[in-house]
């Protein structure tokens, strides 16, 4: 599944990195202890987090991630669209808990192996 597709079947706002909506979504990993995040997302996840600051966007970088989604009505500031429009790296926003998406995306096959 690419991210523009997630941005439809969620109706997310695209605060940030428009892109980069075509990035393919591998995984998908929670999480707001950024040095966990940086040891352990795999690489084209799609990262829940409640984190806001620019940090999270050299994380989303150096783990090559297909995008942050900023949960439970979270909102980036300034300097983080910033440096994620210049990344490519997609920004979403959504109401839902990170709990609750989290059990969406994997339902819809988000890092759930699907028989072949």
């Amino acid at each position: 599944m690419q991210v523009k597709e997630l941005v439809e079947r969620f109706g997310f706002e695209v605060k940030a990195g428009n892109n980069g909506l075509d990035r393919q979504i591998k995984d998908g990993y929670c999480g707001d202890l950024l040095s966990e995040i940086m040891a352990n997302a795999p690489q084209g996840c799609v990262w829940l987090t409640i984190q806001g600051h620019q940090n999270i966007v050299a994380v989303a970088v150096l783990r090559e991630m297909a995008a942050i989604i900023i949960t439970g009505g979270q909102t980036p500031d300034e300097e983080t669209l910033q440096k994620a429009n210049q990344e490519n790296i997609p920004i979403l926003l959504g109401s839902h808990s990170a709990y609750q998406l989290a059990g969406r995306l994997y339902a819809l096959g988000v890092g759930n192996p699907q028989p072949e």
